[in-house]
């Protein structure tokens, strides 16, 4: 059984990490704009505000806000089915409370949709990918208001009306669940926009907050269903499975006990409802959750029609005799896996593990998936004659495409598509770095944001050309 034939091939990208023009036309300040430059043993951090003297990568990108049209005139060139990117809310709403939208951040993207469009390439959109508006940040704390439910509905309507006969997949909130780490300070406030207080619990400001956020995106989807009942609208989820270090009963119990922590977002987006383990835990720990029979009512309405997720890498994890109650703590139950390799920058390679994990969405959801993001970010080198061999990246992509394969043809997954990340080199998310490329087109701009910006074609943007004009039958 091979892959569907109109299986979506295409690239993955995120507004913030490639558009620049940052303070251009009208934009609002978002929280990505305030993210410095970070690297592999550095992380990056939020500042209250442009602070002088700090360097933020975002503010430029690839200038792509520019270039569009020839970038996308490349991915039309390796035959992209598809483009996923996602719409800054501030290009729209600058402070996201304005009683009108921006008309030049939308003309925007309605330049950008129609260029795609006239390549045959289909726009896969997210609203929020690790952007919110700043003002909302300093005004409400982020997502701990439910004031935020609607001031993002209010954005979710505008672009669905807008965008009708342009945009037909959608998704929501981008790899919600990684604040699941709420010890990860970058990784709560990129989802929600919280700074924790020294004396908070964070692990229930981080249920509060997924909560509103889950209700908004419910939210959003059924008013998008009104207004354009033919698109269809999915969740976004970072997917690294939790493998037990050993096969001690203990740390299968823990593994399994972690994947409900990690993975209950797309139960939610899935099934309309919390499952009992997450209810029994804020019960046992005596969290008091702002959760109303309106929000439950709406999370029924606002289900998926398909799940879209990452795939880098897999975690491993081994139960410590301090956690008698096998809770989840990503910052510190987590081990190394002696069975796979790791990238330059620490994360465990692991393709089978993508077979692992397209089959557990299925027996779990029985809903079409879609692999929204995958790659490998390392060190690339321009020869003198300007090519770039990039074999790694092949082998990468190679190995986790077959496995992908093997799940549709051997598993029966119901798959629709593959978006590998970073299809042109853009400011990686983690660290803000240039160097840590995953592009299938060299982007000429330095860490420290020097270069001319010049596009080149990578060897794997030749052999990804092959990959989708055989359907993935030429690897």
């Amino acid at each position: 059984m091979s892959l569907r034939e109109d299986f979506l091939w295409g690239g993955a990208v995120a507004a913030h990490q490639l558009e620049g023009a940052y303070d251009v036309d009208g934009k609002g300040l978002s929280i990505m704009d305030v993210a410095t430059a970070g690297d592999a043993q550095h992380h990056r951090l939020f500042t209250d505000g442009v602070l002088k003297g700090e360097i933020y990568p975002n503010h430029t990108g690839i200038d792509f806000y520019h270039r569009y049209k020839e970038d996308i005139r490349l991915f039309a060139e390796m035959g992209f089915k598809c483009f996923r990117t996602s719409i800054a809310w501030t290009r729209i709403y600058p402070t996201g409370e304005e009683n009108e939208p921006n008309e030049s951040g939308l003309q925007f993207y309605d330049n950008l949709f129609d260029t795609c469009l006239e390549y045959g390439i289909e726009p896969v959109i997210t609203l929020s990918h690790f952007e919110m508006p700043f003002a909302l940040v300093k005004k409400y704390g982020g997502w701990r208001d439910r004031k935020l439910i609607d001031l993002f509905v209010k954005f979710a309507v505008t672009c669905f009306k807008r965008y009708r006969y342009k945009v037909k997949y959608w998704m929501t909130f981008n790899e919600i669940n990684n604040q699941a780490n709420y010890n990860n300070i970058g990784s709560v406030y990129s989802n929600s926009g919280i700074l924790y207080n020294s004396d908070e619990c964070r692990e229930q400001t981080m249920y509060q907050a997924s909560h509103y956020e889950l209700v908004a995106s419910a939210l959003a989807i059924d008013q998008g269903r009104k207004i354009d009942p033919d698109a269809r609208f999915g969740c976004m989820i970072a997917m690294c499975p939790i493998y037990p270090a050993t096969c001690s009963p203990e740390d299968v119990l823990m593994a399994h006990k972690a994947m409900q922590k990690r993975y209950y977002y797309a139960d939610v987006h899935a099934w309309g409802e919390y499952p009992a383990n997450i209810l029994a835990l804020w019960k046992r720990k005596q969290y008091e959750i702002d959760v109303t029979k309106e929000d439950l009512d709406v999370l029924k309405r606002g289900v998926v029609d398909y799940i879209g997720f990452s795939y880098y890498m897999s975690f491993a994890i081994a139960k410590k005799e301090r956690n008698i109650n096998y809770d989840y703590d990503e910052a510190h139950d987590l081990v190394s896996n002696p069975f796979v390799a790791m990238s330059d920058w620490g994360w465990q390679v692991d393709s089978i593990g993508l077979r692992y994990s397209l089959n557990w969405f299925t027996d779990r959801y029985r809903l079409p998936l879609f692999i929204v993001e995958n790659g490998l970010g390392a060190y690339d080198q321009v020869e003198e004659d300007g090519s770039i061999h990039d074999s790694y990246r092949i082998n990468y992509l190679r190995d986790h495409i077959q496995q992908m394969k093997l799940a549709v043809s051997e598993d029966g997954v119901d798959l629709m598509g593959y978006t590998p990340w970073g299809c042109i080199d853009l400011v990686s998310f983690s660290t803000g770095e240039m160097d840590k490329r995953y592009g299938f087109i060299y982007v000429d701009k330095k860490n420290d944001g020097t270069g001319t910006l010049q596009r080149l074609k990578k060897d794997s943007f030749y052999w990804y050309k092959k990959v989708i004009e055989s359907n993935g039958e030429i690897l």
